[in-house]
């Protein structure tokens, strides 16, 4: 598990993890991380849900479970010989990502495990999926950005 609160210099990482209410500090595992169920990779099309939830909670370290038409295994959950710090220093600086196509309406609260101090500093935030292919994501602060899908 990813429990990263500080970090060395010139390792800038972010990351994100579903977790099960905005008031906690701590993210739900990859297989209690239901809202993925529900969300399809536009650049990945092999990529599962739950690639995507590891690609997105490792900072992009492994790019799936065991390997996709566009993650080889060797980089993948399976295949790394070497497995993710603990503060997550040998992620890479950017991360390929996906572009997200959501196919059911739900919500997932959400924060990053490496930015988060677990008491005087966090970043987390919510994501609602309307139906009618709307999308309204909300930060802590609760400014509101909303676009089409």
């Amino acid at each position: 598990a990813v429990v990263s609160t500080q970090s060395t210099g010139g390792t800038d990482r972010s990351n994100l993890m579903q977790m099960s209410a905005i008031s906690e500090s701590y993210p739900a595992t990859i297989k209690e991380a239901d809202f993925w169920e529900g969300v399809q990779s536009l650049t990945d099309s092999d990529a599962s849900g739950k690639d995507i939830a590891i690609g997105l909670a490792s900072a992009g370290y492994y790019c799936s479970e065991s390997g996709t038409d566009n993650c080889p295994e060797k980089e993948s959950l399976e295949g790394r010989r070497n497995k993710i710090d603990d503060k997550m220093n040998n992620a890479p600086a950017s991360y390929f990502g996906h572009v997200l196509k959501f196919t059911k309406a739900g919500s997932m609260n959400y924060l990053c495990t490496r930015n988060n101090n677990f008491s005087n500093r966090s970043q987390k935030g919510s994501i609602w999926v309307k139906a009618g292919n709307k999308l309204e994501v909300k930060t802590r602060s609760e400014e509101t950005e909303t676009s089409e899908a």
